[in-house]
């Protein structure tokens, strides 16, 4: 059985930045699609970024493009999350997902597995 568990998380200032991290154990981590997806409060989970199974690829939502960097180390088991230049609006809770999918999407239902969540707080 998959499990992910998120950290990194925190409050920080308009400005900042924050590094999350996701830890993946159970199966064979190369093998999974990443992503990471976000929940601000009294909204739906929205995407922001995946990354492909070796690391070579990357996709970003279109809110998070330049400032946030998806990347992976499959020797560690570990998915990253590197937000920069971080806005009050980027509140949320921050989730780490795993799909057993050949390509990169946006969609949550085609992830298999979640982490539980960690809180990011951008204060103005």
């Amino acid at each position: 059985q998959v499990q992910l568990v998120e950290s990194g998380g925190g409050l920080v200032q308009a400005g900042g930045s924050l590094r999350l991290s996701c830890a993946f154990t159970g199966r064979t981590f190369s093998s999974y699609t990443m992503g990471w997806f976000r929940q601000p409060p009294g909204k739906e989970r929205d995407f922001i970024a995946a990354i492909s199974r070796s690391g070579r690829s990357t996709y970003y939502a279109d809110s998070v493009k330049g400032r946030f960097t998806i990347s992976r180390d499959n020797a560690k088991n570990t998915v990253y999350l590197q937000m920069n230049s971080l806005k009050p609006e980027d509140t949320a809770v921050y989730y780490c997902a795993a799909g057993i999918i050949a390509t990169m999407t946006p969609h949550p239902d085609a992830y298999d597995y979640w982490g539980q969540g960690t809180q990011v707080t951008v204060s103005s």
